[in-house]
């Protein structure tokens, strides 16, 4: 049962990393940026204080209890509900996972601490890191990813670049745009020159797919996704959702749970995840699936962003 793991969840299907055993290491929306963008809402705690949010030992134990249930995930990733690399014990995760497991370890993360030695030194011996970059200047990096206010632009573009040349393992620079604002040629000019200084193995060109926290967080078209990529050198690569037909009755459990739930009442993200005892990104995905089945939708109020059952009329 879901309810058993409070940190490790999946595995999820993943756009890039095929089946993913995700492990959440920070409370909801605990981050240094408030995306507009962002599928889990606005930012509650934005802070750069590192911490041991979650207890370490538990979170190695649920994986080395987790990984003999399952078959072997493509990756063990560490991202969840905010920014990973608030986590203060990072370093020791990774290699408490490598000890535990050939499982290749990923980090998704927005880049903002990679200025921080201590903090680049804690992900180093992960196969895989994946940071982003989401606009080219100060103004719009402002704009779009609401930064703490002790964070600098140039400041975090240094500490990308310091990463990558310490780094032996993979680098995916993703790059999330939005239109009128960042997915524009102007832009993306601008910001791929930053990633040629940055230099990762992959630049990955995405764009909005659920319910931002901003109304006007528009997503790019397909179409000009693949037309900006080809401004990138060597052209970007537009990451797109990854599908999956197979459902365990575990998975058609939680639809109907999730379905339950919303006859009751509409519902918060952060709702049905209490509820269910399952991480948010976990239950986005899940609502992705009955939002396609006409199951569930979404509505829009001030006070944010609610999941109801049935189609809006």
């Amino acid at each position: 049962m879901a309810a058993e793991f409070k940190y490790v969840y999946g595995p999820v299907p993943s756009r890039r990393l095929g089946r993913s055993l995700g492990v959440d290491l920070v409370p909801l929306k605990t981050c240094t940026y408030d995306c507009v963008y962002c599928q889990l809402g606005r930012t509650s705690q934005r802070t750069l204080d590192r911490a041991e949010y979650v207890p370490l030992d538990e979170v190695l134990a649920e994986i080395e209890r987790k990984l003999p249930e399952i078959a072997p995930p493509d990756y063990i990733t560490l991202s969840g509900s905010g920014e990973p690399t608030l986590y203060s014990r990072m370093a020791e995760l990774v290699a408490g996972i490598k000890k535990r497991t050939a499982v290749p370890v990923a980090v998704i993360t927005n880049a903002s601490l990679l200025w921080n030695e201590r903090v680049r030194e804690s992900i180093l011996e992960a196969d895989l890191v994946v940071p982003s970059l989401d606009a080219g200047d100060a103004s719009l990096w402002r704009h779009v990813n609401r930064p703490h206010p002790d964070l600098a632009f140039e400041t975090v573009v240094a500490g990308l670049r310091a990463f990558r040349e310490a780094f032996g393992g993979r680098l995916w620079l993703e790059v999330l745009l939005l239109d009128g604002v960042t997915g524009i040629p102007s832009e993306i000019r601008k910001i791929a020159s930053l990633a040629t200084r940055i230099g990762p193995d992959r630049v990955q060109l995405n764009t909005v797919a659920r319910p931002a926290a901003e109304s006007f967080a528009l997503p790019v078209s397909r179409g000009r996704l693949a037309e900006l990529a080809k401004m990138f050198e060597p052209p970007a690569e537009v990451i797109a959702e990854f599908r999956t037909d197979g459902r365990s009755q575990e998975h058609s459990g939680q639809l109907a749970e999730i379905l339950d739930l919303l006859k009751r009442r509409p519902c918060s993200l952060k709702d049905v995840a209490d509820g269910l005892g399952v991480p948010p990104n976990e239950v986005l995905k899940l609502m992705d699936e009955l939002q396609q089945k006409g199951e569930v939708s979404v509505v829009s109020r001030q006070s944010g962003i609610f999941y109801t059952a049935g189609s809006i009329l």
